[in-house]
């Protein structure tokens, strides 16, 4: 069931050694793209039909696009390597793994656009990360992959390695922006967009760590063969970060289509504690938790958005029947709480009073006007915060208060209970 495209190298090479890397294929797909026409490289992608793996799924082709129709001299690109959902781990194994694929990426990118200069954004806590890709860099910079004239075609670009300081919400492509440039990491109001209006006010295309790392293979295999592997609107793999109540944690990579229970038992062999499965978290922290009976729902960019799931960040988190869900949502909510930058009023308060609602269910103290209050809140956080951490941080009491409604209005009776 798995197919490994970007994940072929895994545990085959060693990160820290280019050689191994080239003799494994690596740098063929910047060769080949350097030898046809920039546009012929972004007519690639968009044959492709590759949508960003980090979260949103925008296509990347669109992006291509417009930063290569910027006519300025100082163009950036940027890679998100601000990996701070919980339940995702899958760019961190690509960053230890796997380095050179993703630099190698960038520099198609550039290639493609033009641009001249690249950061890559790596979260804080993220030691090894960060020592791989610095010496990675250094690699490829040795081996005139970056910096002037690359490859003798007359092209220059070059990278930066830099760290965050472990904030959520920097994960945020505008709040990335404003951390790079050295401002407290805060989105902006858009529009205008990045690759308008970017780094430093230059036009700017940001991707996150699988979305880079998936340009070598189509380049590689070619758009339209990509475009065959998954489904008619999400091609290609998805790497999987699948963890909780399962026995084999870990990142897997299979094609789009394929369903979440033949995930969940096949590659994660089922539930580790022999109890049921009770619910699964889509996406992170900030997605959408669905009940056991909509586990054979397949992975595809369309049928998430239905949840307003972030298909791209790829975490399927297992929660099996021991665990309360509103002890879960407790710790969902005291963890937004915390990371809000506090720039918008509907996140800086909304997060507080969804901790202190959803502490009244825990602790057996709810009443029917929590319950109109939880919603109210949180379809107001939603709908009005300034940045995807306002907007998406309630989304699992969204789903919850939509799949488990009797779940809430048992605990409101139980509280009752309690307090006759």
């Amino acid at each position: 069931m798995e197919m490994k495209l970007i994940t072929k190298r895994i545990d085959k090479i060693d990160p820290l050694s280019i050689d191994d890397y080239i003799e494994h294929g690596g740098y063929a797909s910047l060769k080949k793209a350097v030898g046809t026409k920039r546009l012929d490289v972004i007519e690639s992608v968009e044959k492709s039909k590759i949508r960003g793996r980090g979260g949103a799924g925008f296509p990347m082709s669109i992006k291509l696009y417009a930063l290569a129709q910027q006519s300025l001299d100082m163009k950036y690109i940027v890679c998100n390597a601000d990996e701070g959902e919980p339940g995702n781990f899958k760019d961190r194994l690509l960053m230890e793994k796997d380095p050179h694929q993703i630099i190698e990426g960038m520099i198609i990118s550039a290639y493609a656009t033009m641009a001249k200069k690249g950061y890559i954004y790596i979260r804080g806590e993220f030691d090894r990360s960060l020592e791989i890709m610095k010496h990675t860099v250094e690699e490829a910079r040795a081996r005139n992959f970056l910096g002037k004239d690359i490859l003798g075609k007359g092209f220059d670009f070059d990278l930066e390695i830099r760290s965050g300081a472990g904030s959520y919400v920097c994960g945020e492509e505008f709040a990335l922006l404003e951390s790079l440039e050295g401002k407290a990491g805060r989105t902006r109001v858009k529009p205008p967009f990045p690759t308008s209006v970017g780094l430093f006010g230059k036009p700017t295309l940001i991707n996150n760590v699988e979305t880079f790392a998936a340009l070598p293979a189509i380049i590689e295999m070619g758009g339209d063969a990509y475009a065959k592997i998954g489904t008619p609107t999400s091609t290609g793999t998805k790497l999987i970060s699948l963890s909780g109540n399962i026995k084999n944690k870990g990142v897997f990579e299979v094609p789009f289509g394929v369903s979440m229970r033949e995930i969940i038992e096949k590659l994660g062999g089922g539930s580790d504690s022999g109890k049921k499965i009770k619910m699964v978290q889509l996406g992170g922290a900030c997605g959408p938790i669905i009940p056991e009976y909509m586990l054979d729902m397949v992975i595809d960019f369309e049928r998430f958005e239905e949840f307003e799931s972030k298909t791209g960040a790829g975490a399927l988190i297992v929660i099996d029947e021991r665990f309360d869900i509103f002890e879960i949502l407790l710790r969902i909510a005291s963890f937004f709480d915390h990371e809000s930058c506090g720039r918008c009023t509907p996140c800086r308060e909304g997060n507080i009073h969804l901790t202190n609602t959803l502490r009244r269910f825990q602790e057996y103290r709810a009443t029917e006007r929590d319950l109109m209050s939880l919603e109210s809140q949180a379809m107001v956080m939603h709908q009005t915060s300034l940045c995807g951490l306002g907007q998406s941080s309630p989304t699992a009491i969204i789903s919850t208060l939509h799949y488990f409604r009797g779940t809430y209005m048992r605990r409101i009776e139980d509280s009752m209970d309690r307090e006759a």
